[in-house]
């Protein structure tokens, strides 16, 4: 149980702290939490079927959080790319 816990508040640690790293846009941020999210239930669907739930909703929030953070992130820099050219 211990070991759960521990793989919890590492993950919510690293991307908290990713976070700080460079400044980063609304699309980034709301794809980093409905990534971990979406991430978090299915992860936790499918490790229930295993019998480990929790540690499969702690490893499916972090891949789901990291993904939509970069889709989000890519999303950012369009708008970016965009608004400098006069788009």
């Amino acid at each position: 149980m211990k070991k759960t816990y521990l793989i919890i508040v590492s993950a919510l640690c690293a991307f908290t702290l990713s976070n700080c790293a460079e400044p980063t846009g609304p699309n980034t941020q709301r794809g980093a939490v409905v990534g971990g999210l979406g991430g978090a239930v299915l992860g936790g669907i499918v490790g229930h079927q295993s019998g480990r739930g929790l540690e499969g909703a702690a490893i499916g929030g972090a891949a789901g959080a990291g993904a939509g953070a970069l889709y989000g992130n890519a999303q950012d820099q369009d708008q970016r790319r965009r608004y400098n050219q006069g788009y």
